[in-house]
């Protein structure tokens, strides 16, 4: 069953991107002071994501060294980060419950999942597992196999982790927007359907 959790959670994690955004939308109600404090999260994830994935060989080899000797996952810590940021700077609890649920729900198991994948593909993987953190990262890097390791601007390209700044930028702009045009989305869209 919870191999089958996963399959879906991977299906569904996109589409329910956009609904989360949606509801971003809704429910934010930014100000300055919390937009500038959520870069402390932000940026950092946005960095991160960037940094680790010029080093990821997705299938190709199990990554280790660079950001990957501190954490299993720094792509989804980056993401995470990211996304806690964001929720900060809407000021609604009710994103931050939202974002947390989500975490749990799709990407826990979509974590799990991968860690099985990549087991049964690298025989080196629960040595691995077992001096480097699934999420939260050590303080110090593992040496694992005595690699070194080095970022690749074209591995950064080909998984298009730009995208990531492109898509943070955009959600600052929207902010922004909210900001200057601070209208409670919630009761305009209920009072255009009572009009109705």
């Amino acid at each position: 069953m919870a191999g089958g959790w996963s399959r879906i959670a991977r299906r569904i994690r996109v589409p329910l991107g956009f609904v989360f955004a949606l509801l971003y939308l809704l429910l934010a109600q930014p100000t300055w002071t919390f937009a500038l404090l959520s870069l402390l999260l932000v940026v950092p994830g946005v960095g991160l994501r960037a940094y680790a994935s010029g080093y990821v060989k997705k299938n190709a080899e199990l990554t280790t060294t660079g950001p990957y000797a501190y954490t299993r996952n720094p792509l989804y810590l980056g993401s995470m980060m990211i996304a806690f940021g964001f929720a900060f700077a809407s000021r609604s609890i009710w994103i931050v419950v939202a974002l947390a649920v989500l975490f749990a729900v799709i990407y826990v198991p979509v974590i799990r999942s991968e860690e099985a994948f990549l087991r049964s593909k690298f025989s080196g993987f629960d040595a691995y597992a077992a001096r480097v953190p699934r999420l939260l990262p050590r303080l110090t890097a593992a040496n694992i196999g005595g690699e070194a390791g080095e970022f690749s601007g074209a591995l950064y390209r080909k998984h298009r982790e730009y995208n990531a700044l492109i898509g943070a930028l955009a959600i600052y702009a929207v902010l922004a927007l909210r900001i200057y045009f601070p209208v409670n989305l919630l009761s305009f869209l209920g009072a255009a359907a009572s009009r109705r």
